[in-house]
């Protein structure tokens, strides 16, 4: 089984818990944190997937860092996971934990890519497509790539809209290519 799936599944039973409990913001919250935490230290997300360290060190470390800061019910989840051997996949599972909460809540993240800045009304009007489409809560970034030169290029979960410049003039490359090839 892959590291995802397992990630998942942990992540999956971590939530389904919270959910129990009453305390499904309070640990997402938490886990957000944990996620921030490691994308911030690369040193610690080391530490959890190296293969040397054992059990009860990682399980300290984690104890020290986040004790007084996480969830108990968090702790313990990661104590557990770190006893069967399985640290290394606290990062999966804690990104795991955060796009399963999305689908339950049916949140949907989107990006808008473009060759310059979108306005405030263009993001807004963009945001209300989203809406209609999806029937959620649309989280959506922006960036911003001068070359697609014009348009923009819309990521909506796992489909993506091209609709730029850039975009069009390879596809009219590509055909011109093979009609003189």
């Amino acid at each position: 089984m892959s590291e995802i799936q397992v990630a998942s599944r942990y992540a999956k039973s971590l939530i389904d818990l919270a959910v129990e409990q009453n305390a499904l913001e309070a640990v997402k919250a938490d886990i957000e944190f944990f996620l921030r935490t490691l994308r911030e230290n690369p040193t610690l997300k080391a530490v959890l997937k190296n293969p040397i360290l054992g059990p009860d060190k990682k399980s300290g470390i984690l104890n020290q860092l986040f004790g007084p800061r996480l969830h108990p019910m968090i702790i313990s989840f990661f104590t557990i996971v770190v006893r069967k051997g399985r640290s290394a996949i606290l990062f999966e599972t804690a990104k795991e934990f955060i796009n399963e909460y999305n689908v339950r809540k049916n949140i949907v993240k989107a990006t808008v890519t473009t060759a310059a800045p979108i306005s405030k009304e263009n993001l807004k009007e963009v945001e209300m497509v989203i809406k209609q489409a999806t029937h959620g809560e649309i989280i959506l970034t922006t960036k911003i790539d001068p070359l697609l030169i014009g348009g923009f290029i819309l990521k909506v979960g796992d489909k993506q809209f091209d609709t730029s410049i850039s975009s069009q003039l390879n596809k009219l490359r590509k055909e011109f290519m093979q009609k003189v090839g």
